[in-house]
């Protein structure tokens, strides 16, 4: 494996860092000010993310995506980790990649206008009884002479209010769940309260509830009870892209604001970067960033050949998640005071960190994981020459 990036890597890393900088990072504290972003401004930055040429980038070409190798698109998921979820979610999109499954008119329906940026889809698997067992859902979905009727309730829906369409799993048998598109606004469906969050502000995070909503045949994605399997797969390239490769870039820069503090802060006579306590913490969060990033570009170039990274995106999704949590910490002890006020970002890095080892999996259900995989197969899962 060779980490080395190529010309071609280096601008595109370069692109989208600069317009983060100039077009995302002017909108944050309006964001966290006001605890959303204004439909001007998210049609403003859809528009220049589209004209970009990074939108859908996980798409294949043949269907109007960017088409990048899962290599390629961490590094730009890396990058988005340095501004705030809502602002990558307009300007950059969230294409599911089940909805590569459509077929026949439903592409024309949800895959293609989706991957355009006309129409925007949330993924609904989480419900109040199954947040980490997604397959302990209690949503049903029954099947009908014009297609099914679908009843239950979702929660957790990030950014719902702006999508029009939900990827939503339901038990279509007692052990069989199946993943339905679900348009807003069909009889029976109705969209919940907002539910705040410590961090995240801005995207919003809703509840879904369904009373016998009628869906026609072509609702049904891919084949009847593929659906958990298909929902694991998008949720797997999520766990590395949107979980690991994030993390890595959000920790990168607390990092660099840890540095340019350390040097320009005084006490005692002298930079606080010249006391020793603090050059541990800052040579421990060097030292763990690098570790996360080889581990989310190991586990991408084994996805880009073909292999099972399951395990190893659990490892990612642990490490990375955990070492944001501890950069973060250490910034804002490094900042003391000024880093528990609102008046520098810190304090909201801290907040926007914690999620990271609970959603798509929490740290321990992915331990298990990892655990049951080495009893099962022994050192290959930690062992290169095994």
């Amino acid at each position: 494996m060779n980490f080395s990036l190529s010309s071609d890597q280096h601008l595109m890393v370069e692109t989208i860092r600069r317009f983060i900088t100039e077009e995302l990072k002017p909108l944050e504290e309006l964001v966290e000010a006001s605890g959303s972003l204004p439909d001007a401004q998210a049609h403003a930055i859809h528009a220049k993310g589209k004209a970009l040429g990074f939108y859908a980038f996980n798409i294949p070409e043949a269907h109007g995506g960017g088409g990048l190798s899962h290599f390629d698109r961490i590094l730009c998921e890396e990058q988005f980790g340095r501004t705030t979820d809502i602002l990558i979610r307009r300007a950059f999109g969230n294409v599911y990649e089940p909805l590569l499954h459509c077929q026949g008119r439903q592409i024309e329906r949800w895959l293609a206008p989706t991957v355009a940026g006309t129409r925007t889809c949330s993924i609904a698997i989480t419900e109040p009884g199954a947040g980490s067992d997604a397959g302990g859902i209690s949503t049903r979905a029954v099947k009908t002479s014009a297609g099914w009727r679908l009843s239950g309730a979702k929660h957790f829906i990030s950014d719902g209010l702006w999508s029009d369409f939900f990827l939503v799993s339901a038990k279509t048998d007692e052990n069989e769940i199946s993943l339905f598109m679900v348009d807003k606004g069909l009889p029976g469906f109705t969209v919940g309260k907002d539910q705040p969050m410590m961090g995240l502000r801005g995207t919003p995070h809703i509840e879904l509830f369904f009373d016998e909503v009628p869906l026609e045949e072509d609702a049904l994605l891919g084949a009847r009870g593929q659906g958990f399997k298909l929902a694991m797969g998008a949720l797997n390239v999520v766990r590395l892209a949107q979980v690991g490769a994030r993390a890595v870039g959000k920790a990168t820069h607390i990092c660099e604001s840890m540095f340019d503090w350390a040097r320009e802060r005084h006490q005692f006579g002298k930079s606080i970067g010249d006391f020793q306590m603090i050059q541990q913490m800052l040579a421990d969060s060097v030292i763990e960033i690098n570790a996360a990033r080889w581990m989310v570009y190991r586990a991408a170039c084994l996805l880009d050949e073909g292999h099972d990274a399951r395990v190893e995106i659990s490892m990612v999704k642990v490490h990375a998640a955990e070492t944001l949590g501890r950069v973060v910490d250490r910034a804002v002890q490094i900042f003391g005071g000024m880093g528990y006020c609102k008046d520098l970002p810190i304090e909201r890095y801290y907040r926007d960190a914690r999620i990271y080892r609970i959603y798509d999996g929490t740290s321990e259900i992915h331990r298990s994981v990892i655990a049951k995989a080495v009893l099962k197969n022994g050192a290959i899962n930690f062992d290169p020459f095994h």
